[in-house]
């Protein structure tokens, strides 16, 4: 894709473009993530450094350089929530869209498999046949066994 055309729910539909997209917007997030980040150091230390404006209680000078410094670390917290909001869709996309069916076909298939062969032994088996006792079924591991010793 090339850089003038802009990403449509189309092009995310592919394993590969969903790769790019992903790395793409990893590549331009990031650098404002740590942009953000430092940014907010700096005015956090500017802030702290301003002295108390007069009439203000004991604190307040501190409080209120917290009160209007956190927007800008909170901004850095969104921008990189929204890079970690994409990787969490393209996993559910995956998950959903492309293995799902997979899962479903097969677990058709086996169901299928089962049905044929429970089918498949009832016509089998002999009609005056038995029913199986738990020492057969088992054959000597219980032989040694004594009950209520």
């Amino acid at each position: 894709m090339s850089s003038a055309e802009k990403w449509t729910s189309a092009h995310l539909l592919s394993p590969a473009d969903r790769a790019i997209h992903l790395e793409q917007r990893r590549a331009q997030l990031l650098p404002i993530v740590d942009d953000l980040r430092r940014m907010a150091r700096e005015m956090d230390a500017e802030l702290k450094e301003m002295e108390s404006i007069e009439g203000d209680f004991p604190g307040q000078a501190k409080a209120r350089a917290w009160r209007v410094g956190k927007p800008l670390f909170q901004a850095a917290d969104d921008v990189e929530k929204a890079l970690a909001d994409l990787i969490s869709f393209n996993a559910r996309f995956q998950k959903a869209y492309e293995e799902l069916p997979q899962k479903r076909e097969e677990k058709r298939r086996r169901k299928a498999l089962a049905k044929n062969g429970q089918a498949q032994a009832i016509e089998s088996g002999p009609a005056g046949a038995a029913p199986v006792k738990a020492g057969d079924q088992f054959g000597d591991v219980f032989d040694g066994l004594r009950r209520g010793a």
